[in-house]
């Protein structure tokens, strides 16, 4: 490998893993905790059958899930200042980020809450409890236990689309990568590191789920 392309990789790997570090990771977790608020939000609407916010969830879904990400932030970033509404690139990106990812962890949590056996509602009517009450003590729990794995891996791919906000013009790592390619003109080698970081960053997010999912079961164990 020719020494200058090495130095430049070398230069170049904390001016991509630095964003990622600052940027990246932080619109991805901040946007995956709105994301879920509003999957569970919307998983119950549905689960409690009520009429006409079941039909508003269920279209809220279809749309988003019927259409695409980059789409979705092109509407959002490009489009709403022909309506009179200017939002600058990051708080777009999390607006975008989060409604696309809770569509899709909706309905995740929509069959984790539909795997609780009927029979544990009814021993919490049994006991006094309230409906809400049910869902936040017993219901809810025993979901989002059921749904932890299929979040998980929600979360990794979030951290994955994030590298589409870069064509709004936010300053994460795939943008980094894009303004030193188009400075040193190398594309191959700077576009595999930046995958490089991907990587490493799903990778330590699976190994945290695995870990997750072994508390999880440790847990269940000691319940049982």
């Amino acid at each position: 490998m020719d020494s200058g392309l090495v130095t430049l990789l070398v230069d170049s790997f904390p001016k991509i893993l630095i964003p990622g570090l600052m940027v990246t990771l932080p619109l991805a977790l901040v946007s995956f905790a709105f994301a879920l608020v509003i999957a569970v939000v919307t998983a119950l609407v549905q689960y409690a059958n009520v009429p006409i916010a079941k039909q508003v969830a269920r279209l809220y879904i279809w749309i988003v899930r019927g259409t695409p990400l980059f789409v979705q932030l092109y509407l959002v970033y490009f489009g709403l200042p022909d309506l009179g509404i200017m939002l600058d690139s990051l708080p777009t990106a999390v607006i975008v980020l989060s409604v696309n990812t809770g569509a899709y962890a909706a309905e995740t949590m929509r069959a984790a809450l539909e795997s609780v056996p009927a029979g544990q509602l009814e021993a919490g009517y049994c006991v006094g409890m309230s409906y809400l009450q049910v869902i936040r003590r017993i219901v809810l729990p025993q979901a989002l236990r059921t749904a932890f794995p299929p979040l998980s891996n929600e979360l990794i791919s979030l951290v994955k689309d994030t590298s589409l906000v870069a064509s709004i013009l936010v300053a994460e790592m795939f943008r980094a990568a894009q303004e030193i390619v188009s400075r040193e003109w190398v594309t191959m080698p700077i576009y595999l590191e930046v995958a490089a970081v991907y990587l490493l960053f799903s990778t330590v997010l699976t190994w945290l789920q695995r870990m997750g999912e072994r508390a999880l079961a440790r847990h269940g164990m000691g319940r049982g």
